[in-house]
């Protein structure tokens, strides 16, 4: 009940004792008006007296050690014997029964974080990971009788449930993108799912999980981010791959488009591979002249011998060999074999001649 009434109590059961005291032996002299309230009635006999006084005394007493400061945020669970008597979640000054036991529990919401959490994800790969957890007591009595130390059990359970779901998802999706633990709101959806399921009869509310520095464990990361820049490369290279051969094949098109030519299946074939090798090609810078034989420009007599010695040779089969720009009537460099024919179509009567 209200701590007011028990502050009523006290003093008036003192003056109830003081009156008893008066009509049964009298008051010492040095108290105003003590002979009137010993001559104003019958007197009490001493055994009645000292009755009424003991009652008097234990109403004081009970109502002074039944007085307890209740502070916001607290809640008092009474116990009897081992047995449930109550909560007492009102604030301020309260009085209680004194033969109750009186066990404090804070039912603010509070936080708590973690330390770093060991667990292993789908894939085998060891993670690391604090838990930042909002929480709060509903139930006094069953989070103070239903587990030994309710925030024990709420870190325990954290770290269960936390190992139970990184090993459903990969940490990182390197190959093909899809969902992992690196979705924050889809794991602490489920992490606050599935730990408010796991406090509930321990009388505990959990209104939200994060997973806080989510990484691979110290010995495990580095070979981690080497594959994933490994995969990255690998992506990065498959794309460039494909687009030089789609370049390639337009290219192609446009030349035959240009040049009203149809080109065969094989010949198409070793011009897309050409074309695709040179767009992939790197430039080396060209290595400086040794200092020890310095080039001397070649003399015209000596180029005139090479081409025509290059002439002279007769072309290997497969090899590639380029037609000048004015042999074909512009447009585009052209890439011909010399031992496999080009088969010319006629230009249709809507294109322009």
């Amino acid at each position: 009940m209200p701590g007011w009434v028990a502050l009523l109590l006290i003093p008036a059961a003192a003056l109830a004792a003081a009156l008893v005291q008066a009509r049964a032996a009298g008051l010492p002299g040095w108290v105003p008006g003590a002979q009137a309230l010993h001559g104003s009635g019958p007197a009490l006999a001493s055994r009645t007296a000292v009755v009424l006084q003991g009652l008097c005394a234990l109403v004081s007493v009970v109502g002074f050690f039944g007085l307890m400061a209740n502070p916001v945020g607290t809640a008092r669970v009474l116990s009897r014997w081992g047995g449930y008597r109550g909560t007492v979640r009102r604030s301020g000054l309260v009085w209680v029964n004194p033969l109750l036991k009186r066990r404090p529990i804070d039912v603010r919401i509070r936080h708590w974080r973690s330390e770093a959490i060991q667990a292993t994800d789908r894939e085998g790969s060891p993670i690391t990971a604090e838990l930042m957890l909002v929480w709060q007591v509903k139930d006094t009595a069953r989070a103070r009788f239903a587990v030994d130390d309710h925030g024990r059990h709420l870190a325990a359970s954290a770290e269960a449930v936390f190992c139970r779901v990184a090993s459903t998802l990969p940490c990182d999706s390197f190959v093909t993108p899809g969902p992992s633990l690196r979705d924050g709101q889809w794991l602490g959806g489920e992490l606050t799912r599935l730990l408010g399921a796991e406090m509930a009869p321990v009388g505990i509310a959990v209104y939200s999980v994060q997973a806080v520095g989510l990484d691979y464990r110290a010995d495990f990361a580095d070979g981690m981010r080497r594959r994933r820049l490994a995969e990255l490369d690998a992506g990065t290279r498959e794309v460039i791959v494909g687009d030089a051969v789609e370049t390639a094949g337009l290219t192609l098109r446009q030349f035959e488009r240009d040049q009203g030519m149809a080109l065969d299946a094989e010949f198409r074939a070793l011009l897309t591979r050409d074309l695709v090798t040179a767009f992939l090609a790197v430039p080396t810078p060209p290595s400086p002249p040794s200092p020890s034989s310095p080039s001397s420009p070649s003399s015209p007599s000596s180029r005139t011998a090479d081409e025509d010695r290059t002439a002279a040779e007769p072309p290997t089969p497969g090899s590639v060999t380029a037609i000048p720009l004015e042999d074909i009537g512009g447009g585009l460099p052209a890439l011909r074999r010399p031992d496999v024919p080009l088969s010319v179509t006629e230009p249709s009567a809507a294109e322009p001649q």
